[in-house]
């Protein structure tokens, strides 16, 4: 049975602030043709995780990613380039939380 297409992404850190924020909840499409400037998930290199970050180069089958908070992220600064095999797919939609609800504004006439 294949993979499905669309897979549930949370974000859990502030690597990739200020465009993710942590408890954002994201939907992401499988693929390994993303591109420059996509946000994509990662097979984190080093550790047993998957990583969100924005592709910024890309060198054949070698791809260097990086967080958009320099401070707070481990990415191919620190440990180089991925290989293109691990990008498992880029950040499409926001689903939650929800942006906040606006009071209803009602229409008034005037007599």
């Amino acid at each position: 049975m294949p993979a499905m297409p669309l897979f549930r992404v949370a974000v859990t850190g502030d690597s990739m602030a200020p465009a993710l924020r942590p408890g954002e909840w994201w939907i992401a499409a499988r693929t390994r043709r993303a591109r420059v400037g996509d946000i994509v998930v990662v097979d984190h290199p080093e550790e047993d995780l998957l990583a969100v970050k924005r592709l910024v180069r890309r060198a054949g089958r070698d791809c260097w990613v990086e967080g958009d908070n320099p401070v707070r992220s481990r990415d191919s600064r620190h440990f180089g380039p991925v290989d293109s095999s691990r990008i498992m797919g880029r950040l499409l939609v926001r689903y939650a939380p929800l942006p906040p609800r606006r009071p209803a504004r009602w229409l008034t006439t005037r007599s």
